[in-house]
């Protein structure tokens, strides 16, 4: 009964003090927020890299053909042929090496004006095997179909368009079933694929170029009808490259056997490039894991700059406590007069400062699961808004994910910090002598 009593006293003065407990409390229900609020945008950020890292498999050795700076020999005054990158006998070194226990994929670019009547898109058209599909985890969109064997086996003019490339050369229209031109080579369009996210992700960095843009023909078809030279025209000149392969994919059969299979291609391309400076390897699952620690590191340390906020707020509880203990001194001593045990004040404060903790962290928990949700609805109309164009870049993307552990840790945390720092308060209240409280003005 004593017990409840004190208890009810703590909640009755708090109320007696409404605007006092609110203000109180202010420091906490932030510094909640902030974690939660923190966490949801770096997890988000995270989970996005990480999938569009992904997205090029995790089980995958990217090796792709590089144009050195000094590979090029002038043929004429404003003519350039470069040579450089994979060749065809890298690829069948690769084949060799890894049968049994990987399979390559081949890449090949080809055409340098792709178009459909006045429609052009800066698109790069690449002969491949069906396979890749598998092996880039690419999605075709309904109604259409990827390459077949068949298409390799006939040297079918036919091609898969990037979602991008697609609604550049067919805006008002379905592609499928539809013909534009790569050079003046006519292809037939069989499928589109779905959308790689926002300019092509992540993945599209590592590649070097936006996934959604890419167009595939069957491999047999690049070779018949464009060969190996590439001629790119720009301001009156133009530039002619051979490259024979543009990229090979290597996939692991798991993800255990990545770096071993990673440094035997490496020592495979070696051969017959010494010094790699015309060929570049990209392993997705080591970058997920370099991605993976850096994130983690940094969600650390957001946390610690957050947890400021908690810190402040438990120093402000205090505070008023303090000055709280010193206003109700003679309220101490009447109650230790009539009965009251050091414990028994010791618990009133520590009701009241528990429960401005607790009240704080789950407003807090509340404002922070609303902020996060409403950044992410909210950013992408302010992206619209012609002042803050010029503000974001144009692959700024905000998605927010709220954690369950964001929401225990920061409220756990919280109720911690409200009854320690009301630890000292309540016991300096409950070491006042009886006789002079009662006679404190």
């Amino acid at each position: 009964m004593f017990l409840w009593e004190t208890i009810r006293l703590g909640l009755g003065n708090l109320r007696r003090h409404a605007l006092r407990s609110i203000l109180t409390c202010l420091g906490v229900i932030l510094g909640v927020a902030a974690v939660i609020v923190v966490v949801s945008i770096g997890e988000g950020n995270k989970q996005s890299a990480l999938r569009d890292i992904a997205a090029l498999g995790a089980t995958n050795i990217i090796v792709r053909s590089s144009k050195p700076p000094d590979t090029a020999s002038t043929t004429q005054a404003r003519t350039m042929l470069s040579r450089y990158g994979i060749t065809y006998e890298d690829e069948r070194r690769l084949g060799r090496a890894m049968a049994g226990v990987a399979t390559v994929v081949p890449l090949k670019v080809v055409g340098s004006e792709i178009s459909r009547g006045a429609f052009r898109t800066n698109s790069q058209c690449f002969g491949t095997l069906p396979l890749l599909a598998e092996v880039a985890n690419l999605r075709v969109a309904t109604g259409g179909r990827y390459l077949s064997d068949h298409d390799i086996e006939s040297q079918a003019p036919v091609a898969v368009l990037g979602a991008e490339a697609a609604r550049k050369l067919f805006p008002q229209r379905d592609a499928v079933g539809q013909d534009f031109r790569v050079d003046q080579q006519v292809l037939r369009v069989v499928g589109v694929l779905q959308a790689q996210g926002l300019s092509g992700g992540a993945g599209g960095a590592l590649v070097g170029r936006d996934l959604n843009y890419d167009i595939h023909l069957p491999l047999s078809t690049a070779e018949r009808q464009f060969g190996d030279v590439i001629q790119r025209r720009t301001s009156g000149s133009f530039m002619m490259e051979e490259v024979q392969l543009s990229e090979v994919y290597v996939t692991a059969a798991t993800t255990d056997a990545v770096s071993q299979i990673a440094k035997r291609v490496e020592r495979i391309i070696a051969v017959g490039h010494p010094d790699m400076s015309d060929v570049q390897t990209v392993v997705p699952w080591e970058l997920l894991e370099n991605a993976r620690r850096a994130m983690l590191v940094w969600n650390v340390m957001l946390v610690a700059i957050a947890a400021i906020s908690l810190l402040v707020g438990g120093i402000g509880i205090m505070n008023i406590m303090l000055a709280s203990v010193t206003e109700r001194t003679r309220e101490i001593g009447i109650r230790r007069a009539l009965g009251a045990t050091r414990k028994h004040i010791i618990l009133q404060f520590l009701v009241e400062t528990g429960t401005l903790s607790t009240v704080g962290g789950l407003l807090g928990i509340a404002l922070g699961i609303s902020a996060s949700v409403g950044l992410g609805a909210i950013v992408p109309i302010i992206q619209k808004w012609q002042m803050f164009r010029g503000v974001f870049g144009g692959g700024f993307a905000l998605e927010p994910i709220v954690t369950g552990w964001s929401i225990a840790v920061s409220f756990a945390v919280a109720a911690i910090v409200g009854l320690v720092f009301g630890m000292y308060p309540a016991i300096v209240a409950s070491r006042k002598d009886p006789v002079v409280a009662l006679r404190h003005d």
